[in-house]
């Protein structure tokens, strides 16, 4: 592979400004291979069914800050390309939109960094990581303030290194480690990491950090010794059913997964893999994960005398609503989501190409109280 041509440099560039056109982004969501190397991984011999439900998805009543939306609203204020609604393991939803269909390959963005974590977290059960608190640079090769830093504060990007991750300022750290991506140079990222400066003490502060969970990857392939992509096809993507194969950007061809985003999967199979998830990890029969690892990982934990919404690469639903009770997810700018709902053995896929690449945004219909409403519209 070749590097990127000057027009798919300049597309990935305008995607981190917030200036494609709304046809220009569903092209690039669901066709993202061409500004990065990628890595396939190869979906096993058997499809695992995703059976249709006998009651469908009722009318949802979505009700935030004294207002109230319907199905229809959210779809189209939100501008849902895709959409899988599934309880106790049978699909009450699923819905195509934007020109998208079961076929198409959507980006992940930030939904790679929840993969991420529970790979971690299977290296953690084989044995590859010795301890959550062993510092990270005892399996990666990254230096710095990140030698006091564990591969727990690392997972709850907590490790006190200074970070700004606006997506829109080319000045900020989250873009300055663009360009560093863009260099499809082996080694860059973590070089880039390992030169930032300390803000507080690790453990004592929380920043969102994509860096860090690049570093993340860089923890597991250098405790497992294979490539974080290969990884996942090896105990997951194969074996759990997946029905298409899926893709991973690399820093450079061959090279390390970048492991934070760049994934790319069917709607159906994200909803396979947060059914894997709601199932504890099981896979042929046996648990490939610690004992109550997602309890833990989707857990919020205190940093500063705050109560932070966030787990081990897991976000926790901010809205205050009982229907949300013990509830994660993965989240991804643009509108990603991957909603799990133990309580209610509930999976909620959502993808999206909303206008700008922030998490939420004043125009928007809350995603948190849409996830209420189907909860409380399927009990």
């Amino acid at each position: 592979m070749t590097r990127p041509d000057a027009a798919a440099r300049a597309a990935l560039l305008r995607f981190y400004d917030g200036t494609l056109r709304p046809g220009e982004l569903v092209s690039m969501m669901s066709d993202p291979g061409r500004a990065m190397p990628w890595r396939r991984i190869a979906r096993g011999p058997a499809t695992r069914p995703l059976p249709a439900a006998e009651e469908r998805l009722p009318p949802l009543a979505i009700r935030h800050a004294g207002r109230s939306w319907d199905l229809v609203d959210y779809l189209s204020v939100n501008r849902v390309a895709g959409l899988l609604v599934m309880k106790r393991g049978r699909v009450v939803l699923e819905t195509y939109e934007l020109g998208i269909g079961p076929e198409t390959q959507w980006w992940s963005c930030s939904l790679a960094k929840s993969f991420a974590s529970t790979l971690a977290g299977m290296a953690l059960a084989e044995g590859y990581i010795r301890s959550l608190d062993d510092p990270v640079t005892r399996y990666a090769a990254v230096g710095g303030a990140y030698a006091e830093v564990s591969v727990r504060q690392l997972l709850r990007m907590a490790s006190g290194v200074a970070w700004d991750e606006t997506y829109v300022d080319p000045a900020s750290d989250r873009r300055q480690l663009l360009d560093r991506q863009l260099e499809w140079q082996a080694g860059a990222i973590l070089d880039h990491m390992g030169r930032l400066p300390r803000r507080s003490p690790p453990g004592t502060a929380w920043a969102y950090n994509t860096g860090e969970s690049y570093l993340l990857g860089a923890v597991v392939e250098g405790a497992t010794g294979m490539n974080l992509a290969d990884y996942l096809g090896d105990r997951i993507w194969s074996r759990i059913g997946m029905e298409h194969d899926a893709t991973w950007w690399e820093e450079s061809p061959g090279g390390m997964t970048v492991s934070g985003s760049g994934m790319t999967a069917t709607l159906r199979d994200y909803a396979r893999f947060g059914r894997f998830v709601l199932e504890g990890g099981i896979v042929d029969g046996r648990p490939t994960l610690p004992p109550g690892w997602f309890a833990e990982a989707g857990a919020p934990y205190m940093a500063d005398g705050q109560r932070v919404p966030y787990g081990y690469m897991w976000w926790i639903p901010v809205l205050p609503d009982p229907d949300l009770e013990d509830s994660f997810q993965a989240e991804g700018i643009y509108g990603q989501f991957l909603h799990l709902n133990p309580r209610e053995e509930l999976v909620v896929v959502v993808l999206s190409a909303r206008s700008k690449p922030s998490m939420k945004m004043r125009l928007e219909i809350d995603d948190d109280a849409f996830f209420a409403a189907v909860a409380r519209a399927l009990r």
